[in-house]
């Protein structure tokens, strides 16, 4: 069910949801969301044991879907690996007959200039991020369409135009961008048989362990990850708003109803509401993060303006 009283939670009962990157964060709150409207997840990531910076697996979610009274399966994915996201989707099938949603969660950050980035690392944001999230849609965009209902949501940015906004970001814009226009093309191409496709991304720093790891300010300037999860809910139950880039707070604004009085109920500290700082691409390459073991590193190549604000 939705945080917000206003956002109406859809009834999922008989559907099935795949969601990557949902061990923790944003894909676990979105799983547990879709469970408590009756959806079965599949628990897609690759954390089977956990870690102290790292705590959750695909086994402790998928019992957490479970105990809400929704089925699971919990799916041990790497999104590097044709192979293995192959043998997610016909695990899927085979336990459900069916998927209806797809919520191309999981994703690698690196925030740093073009002659900063190895190709190596190069190579890994676009192969997690873009080339991942197109392989998991289009494997499960024909089930969709042969039954003739599916929702396609990737948690990326909307695409700019503005050359600026790539000043540090490139590599990373071109592999969200890339997620962004898989759903672009699953709006375009499943449209004829009620297959939507959106983007999502928060305006504000989210909770979770990247924004811990990451170290992305002080808590107050986070909103909770259940903003995110109240606007899946609402895209899933609002095939109208297919084939639009949303921004989380936006969406819940000008689609939803909330005011923003309305969003007060997303902050983390409850006295305090966050900077919208990540409604475009942070601050032009001012933000320098990449290797989670080199962020005091990292921290110190960051403007001054930029970090006065984290």
């Amino acid at each position: 069910m939705a945080t917000s009283p206003k956002v109406t939670s859809p009834d999922l009962k008989g559907r099935v949801a795949i969601v990557t990157g949902s061990t923790r964060g944003i894909g676990r709150e979105c799983a547990l969301a879709l469970a408590k409207c009756g959806c079965g997840v599949v628990i897609a990531a690759k954390s089977t044991e956990p870690s102290e910076t790292l705590p959750g697996t695909i086994y402790t979610v998928a019992d957490e879907v479970r105990a809400l009274g929704a089925p699971a399966l919990p799916c041990k994915v790497d999104m590097r690996d044709t192979g293995s996201i192959e043998a997610c989707v016909q695990a899927t099938i085979k336990e459900f007959g069916r998927v209806d949603i797809v919520i191309n969660n999981a994703s690698a950050l690196w925030w740093h200039n073009m002659v900063d980035t190895p190709v190596k690392k190069y190579d890994l944001i676009t192969s997690i991020n873009t080339r991942g999230s197109f392989v998991l849609t289009s494997l499960c965009m024909p089930y969709m369409i042969k039954q003739q209902w599916g929702r396609v949501i990737t948690m990326s940015p909307p695409i700019e135009t503005d050359f600026l906004k790539y000043k540090g970001m490139t590599a990373y814009n071109i592999s969200k961008f890339g997620m962004t226009m898989v759903a672009m093309g699953a709006a375009a191409e499943g449209g004829k048989a009620h297959v939507t496709g959106n983007s999502l991304w928060p305006a504000t720093v989210i909770e979770s362990y990247a924004a811990k790891n990451f170290k992305l300010g002080e808590k107050k300037l986070w909103r909770k990850s259940t903003i995110l999860a109240d606007c899946v809910l609402s895209i899933i139950g609002d095939a109208n708003v297919s084939g639009k880039q949303l921004i989380d707070d936006e969406f819940l604004q000008q689609h939803v109803g909330l005011s923003k009085e309305d969003l007060a109920v997303y902050r983390f500290d409850p006295t305090f509401e966050p900077p919208r700082l990540l409604a475009s691409p942070p601050a032009h390459g001012q933000i320098k993060r990449g290797d989670v073991k080199e962020v005091s590193g990292d921290q110190a190549k960051s403007s001054s303006a930029f970090k006065s604000k984290l």
